[in-house]
């Protein structure tokens, strides 16, 4: 059990004498910055896919990952499965099976609606943007928040509410996160295959989150690893062409 100690964390607000955590207030702005962001990028650009069907994709992403995010978040703690209420259900949510629900939610429409051209690189400054400001949220709520690490000496170490210096985990997100909105920017007048840059994007996220799940406190799903490493090796499957196609351009290149 994690106990409290005399720190900033977790940073909440009084409302009506109840006290709320600043992680909502947090988590709306990620959704409604994020559209902001998406139509800013689409503007002055000539979209192959009409604007209805842009919104069912949406639609098709907003469910996939309203259910991904959900089955993957108690699976991360599968000791909870056999009391598995919709409470619970409804409370639990990850970011990795939100992504990952997304994804087959938005393939699942458009072969639905028939549409063949690969439709995510509108998406992926606005994705990095708003899971930018989700994670403030995150790191906002210390170890109320599952997302904090496992105690370290390092001097990154902080104490997140429990008197126990951790890594935070957040901050090591928020500040990849960072460099991702530099390498995409960089790569804007790159001439690269319609889809490259959303694959791209969720392979490298994918991966930083399959490395740092080992220095946080999880629980293991199968061999040892937990729902997230599973979703992110199942990430890596699903894009191997992929990424033995790029890596082998960058060998190439050097």
């Amino acid at each position: 059990m994690l106990l409290k100690s005399q720190t900033l964390f977790p940073f909440q607000f009084e409302l009506f004498g109840t006290q709320y955590h600043y992680h909502y207030i947090f988590e709306t702005l990620a959704f409604i910055i994020g559209v902001r962001v998406y139509y800013f990028y689409k503007k002055g650009i000539v979209d192959p896919i009409s604007d209805e069907n842009r919104l069912w994709i949406m639609l098709g992403a907003m469910l996939g990952a309203l259910i991904g995010s959900r089955v993957v978040a108690v699976l991360e703690t599968p000791e909870v499965i056999d009391h598995l209420t919709f409470s619970i259900l409804y409370q639990s949510k990850t970011i990795i099976g939100g992504l990952l629900g997304g994804l087959f939610g938005v393939e699942l429409i458009k072969k639905i609606i028939g549409v063949n051209i690969a439709s995510g690189d509108l998406y992926v400054i606005p994705i990095l943007i708003a899971l930018i400001i989700g994670r403030i949220g995150c790191f906002s709520m210390g170890i109320d928040e599952p997302t904090y690490g496992i105690p370290t000496h390092l001097f990154t170490g902080m104490d997140l509410g429990d008197g126990i210096l951790r890594h935070p985990i957040m901050l090591y997100e928020i500040v990849y996160l960072v460099l991702l909105i530099f390498l995409f920017n960089s790569l804007k007048h790159k001439e690269l295959i319609n889809g490259d840059r959303f694959k791209l994007f969720m392979v490298l996220y994918f991966l930083f989150r399959f490395l740092i799940e080992f220095i946080k406190p999880y629980h293991s799903l199968f061999l040892n690893l937990s729902s997230i490493h599973w979703s992110a090796l199942f990430i890596f499957i699903y894009y191997y062409r992929f990424i033995i196609r790029i890596s082998k351009q960058i060998l190439h290149k050097q």
